[in-house]
């Protein structure tokens, strides 16, 4: 993607980078939330209940908060994806270890959207945007390894 006017190149990885720091301030703040047991900053309408889902048995799994399992995942495969190029374990397979992070991280961001839409009946922005933003980020991750496996074949 080349931008006429700046003449600088926006690349997969860096957009995963900023895909990955989007997801870490979101899962910053909810996980601040949790920490403080403070309000959400939150549209009160309609559907919209930002404390019934981050209030609900569903916000943690096995006592940890869910909002630090996501911020936890972000690091992970932002940390991966750093070192990637500089550890010859993660040069040779790191694009695969971040692909099945993402995908396990992925089909459970999927699950929360469910439980908040047909469980709880209520939906948190944060929550949404995080899912969103996650799956930005792994639909750029599964193309990579899509990429880099056409290339080895090519």
């Amino acid at each position: 993607m080349q931008s006429e006017t700046s003449g600088k190149r926006i690349t997969l990885r860096g957009a995963q980078f900023l895909l990955i720091l989007i997801g870490l301030f979101i899962a910053g703040y909810l996980s601040y939330l949790k920490l403080a047991a403070a309000p959400a900053a939150c549209v009160e309408a309609g559907p919209f209940d930002c404390n019934v889902v981050l209030n609900s048995q569903y916000s943690e799994l096995a006592g940890l908060p869910i909002a630090y399992l996501g911020f936890a995942v972000y690091a992970l495969i932002g940390l991966v994806m750093f070192f990637e190029r500089k550890l010859s374990f993660l040069e040779q397979y790191g694009s695969l270890l971040v692909f099945g992070i993402g995908l396990f991280a992925w089909l459970f961001s999927m699950w929360l959207v469910y439980v908040q839409f047909f469980l709880l009946e209520a939906l948190c922005p944060w929550c949404l945007s995080h899912e969103t933003n996650f799956t930005l980020l792994f639909l750029t991750i599964a193309y990579r390894v899509y990429r880099e496996t056409v290339e080895a074949e090519g």
